[in-house]
C-alpha cells in the first residue's frame, strides 16, 4: 500500500512538474525606424502586448482579459538610435501576474506601442508610434525584434452632403488649461435641409458609450435610406465628442478636466444651433445615450434642467453611489473585496456568471496609466476619478480607492456625493422636481452586464417617493436583459419625434 502511494505521488509530482515547465522566455528588442524618427519624442510610455486574440491588433485589444498580457514602463529619455529591451530583468507593471521569463506555451500576437502623446489619454491617440503585429509560437525561448514603423492617424468623418464637422476653439477650456483646447461634434442634417433654408429644427444630442468619438457619426450613414425617407423626423442629429484629458470628459465641469459642462452649454451647443438652424429653445433639445451616454444624458438633464427638454437614458452608469456597481462607496472598506472577503465581480454574463473581478479590471487600467495607476489610464475609472474627485497634491485626480489594495478613502468618497444622481435628486427635489416633469425616460436591463441595475432600481424607488410634484419619470426594466440590449438609434430618434408631436 505504501509502495502504491509512493508511485502515485511520484506520478503526480512528475505531472505537476511537466505542467509547470510548459513555459518559455520571451525577449523583445524594440527600435525606432528611420521612417518615423522625425515624429519621435524621447519621453513617453512603452507597451508590449502579448495577446492570444488573433482577430485584431493587440494594441486595440486592451479590454481586461487574462489572454491579453500587457507590459509597460515609462522612459524619460529614449534615444531614437538605441534599442529598448523587454525581458524579465525590467521591472514592468503588468496586467497579469506572468513574467516574460515564464510565458505559457501557445501562439500569440505581439506588438509594441510608444505612447508619446501628451494631449489625449488614450494610448491609441494620434501621433503615437507602433510596430507591426507579429505572430509567434512561444513553445521555445524567443528573441524578437520589433521596429516602431507606424504612426497612429486621426479618425476622419466620411464625406456626405448631410454630414458636417464641428471643430471650434473653446475659450473657457483654453483659459482654464492655459493652452488652446478644442471641442468637436458631428452634425447630420435632415433630408430637406437645403431645400428649406428658413426652417429651424429640434436637435438630438447623442453621447456614446465609453470611449466614443464624434466620428461614430460615420456609422449612422448606414441608416441613410431611412434618414432620407418620409419615416424619419426632420431634426438635427448631433454626435458629441467624449474626448477629455483623463478619458471621457462626461460633458460636465470638473476640478481636474476643466469646465466641459460650461463649454457645452455656452459654446458648442449655441454654435451648432446658430450654424445649422436649430430652434435654440429648451423644448427642442433632447439628449440621449447608452452606458456612459446614459449617465451623461441623465446628468445633463438634472444639472441643466432648464436647458434641455428631455433625456433618454439607457443602461446608465451608476446613478447611486450606494450601489456603485457592487460597491457602497460610503460604507464599504474596500473596492476589491466585499464584506465576506470575496473578490467583487465587475462584469458578468446575462446568466449571472461572473467574468471579471473589479481588482483585475483596475490592474489593467493601472498598466495603461502613465502614473502606474488607473487615475491616468484614460479608462473608465480614470474618467470617473477625474470627474468626481478633488485634485490631489500631486496635481492628479485623487483616487477614491487605492489602485493596488482597493482600500477606500472615505473622505474622497464623500466628495463624490455631489455627483451621486440619486442623492442630488433627493436633496434638490423641491426646486428640481417641477423642472424635470415630462423630461426623464430611463431603461435598464435587470441583468446588466456591469451590475448597473441595482443603482437604477434604487433611483427608481427614490423617484416613486417624491411628492410636490409626484415624479412622472418613466423608468423601465426588462428581465434577463443585459447592458444596452434594447438601445437603438432609430428607436430613440422616433421617441424624440413622439415627444415633439405631443408638445406641438
Amino acid at each position: 500500500m505504501n509502495k502504491l502511494l509512493i508511485i502515485i505521488l511520484t506520478i503526480c509530482s512528475l505531472y505537476n512538474l511537466s505542467t509547470i515547465a510548459q513555459t518559455s522566455s520571451l525577449k523583445v528588442i524594440a527600435t525606432v525606424s528611420d521612417e518615423v524618427s522625425v515624429n519621435f519624442h524621447p519621453k513617453g510610455r512603452i507597451f508590449l502586448f502579448v495577446s492570444e486574440n488573433n482577430s485584431r491588433e493587440p494594441r486595440m485589444n486592451t479590454w481586461p482579459n487574462k489572454s491579453n498580457m500587457i507590459f509597460a514602463t515609462n522612459i524619460d529619455n529614449w534615444e531614437a538610435g538605441k534599442s529598448f529591451i523587454f525581458d524579465s530583468s525590467v521591472p514592468f507593471i503588468k496586467s497579469v501576474d506572468i513574467s516574460l521569463k515564464n510565458i505559457p506555451h501557445g501562439k500569440y500576437k505581439i506588438q509594441v506601442l510608444w505612447d508619446q502623446d501628451i494631449n489625449e489619454s488614450s494610448i491609441n491617440a494620434p501621433g503615437n508610434l507602433y510596430s507591426e503585429a507579429l505572430t509567434v509560437d512561444s513553445s521555445d525561448n524567443q528573441t524578437i525584434e520589433l521596429q516602431l514603423t507606424k504612426i497612429i492617424q486621426s479618425d476622419k468623418l466620411a464625406e456626405h452632403k448631410l454630414l458636417k464637422e464641428v471643430d471650434i476653439k473653446s475659450e473657457v477650456l483654453s483659459k482654464w488649461w492655459r493652452k488652446e483646447m478644442r471641442i468637436k461634434a458631428a452634425v447630420i442634417l435632415p433630408k430637406n435641409y437645403f431645400e428649406n433654408p428658413n426652417q429651424k429644427y429640434a436637435v438630438r444630442y447623442n453621447i456614446d458609450g465609453y470611449g466614443g468619438r464624434y466620428t461614430r457619426a460615420n456609422r449612422f450613414l448606414e441608416n441613410m435610406d431611412w434618414w432620407t425617407s418620409d419615416d424619419a423626423p426632420e431634426i438635427l442629429n448631433v454626435y458629441l465628442d467624449g474626448e477629455g484629458p483623463f478619458g471621457d470628459c462626461y460633458q460636465l465641469d470638473s476640478e481636474n478636466s476643466g469646465p466641459y459642462g460650461k463649454a457645452l452649454i455656452e459654446e458648442l451647443i449655441p454654435f451648432i444651433e446658430k450654424e445649422y438652424r436649430g430652434k435654440a429653445t429648451p423644448e427642442s433639445r433632447f439628449v440621449e445615450g447608452c452606458s456612459t451616454g446614459g449617465w451623461v444624458s441623465l446628468a445633463l438633464q438634472l444639472f441643466y434642467p432648464d436647458f434641455f427638454g428631455g433625456c433618454f437614458s439607457y443602461s446608465p452608469d451608476q446613478v447611486d453611489f450606494e450601489n456603485c456597481q457592487l460597491i457602497n462607496i460610503y460604507k464599504d472598506k474596500n473596492a476589491f473585496y466585499n464584506e465576506y472577503d470575496y473578490l467583487r465581480p465587475i462584469v458578468r454574463e446575462v446568466s449571472g456568471e461572473p467574468i471579471l473581478s473589479q481588482k483585475d479590471f483596475i490592474q489593467f487600467e493601472n498598466v495603461l496609466g502613465r502614473s502606474d495607476s488607473y487615475v491616468t489610464s484614460g479608462g473608465q475609472f480614470s474618467a470617473f476619478t477625474a470627474l468626481f474627485s478633488p485634485k490631489g497634491e500631486d496635481g492628479l485626480p485623487k483616487p477614491m480607492f487605492d489602485p493596488v489594495s482597493g482600500e477606500i478613502d472615505h473622505e474622497v468618497a464623500e466628495y463624490w456625493r455631489k455627483h451621486d444622481l440619486k442623492n442630488y435628486v433627493e436633496t434638490n427635489w423641491k426646486t428640481l422636481g417641477p423642472k424635470i416633469q415630462g423630461k426623464v425616460w430611463i431603461w435598464a436591463g435587470d441583468m446588466d452586464n456591469f451590475y448597473l441595475n441595482p443603482a437604477t432600481r434604487a433611483f427608481d424607488e427614490m423617484l416613486k417617493t417624491m411628492e410636490n410634484p409626484k415624479s412622472d419619470a418613466s423608468v423601465n426594466f426588462s428581465p434577463m436583459e443585459g447592458h444596452c440590449a434594447e438601445y437603438n438609434e432609430i428607436k430613440v430618434i422616433e421617441q424624440i419625434a413622439g415627444k415633439l408631436k405631443i408638445r406641438n
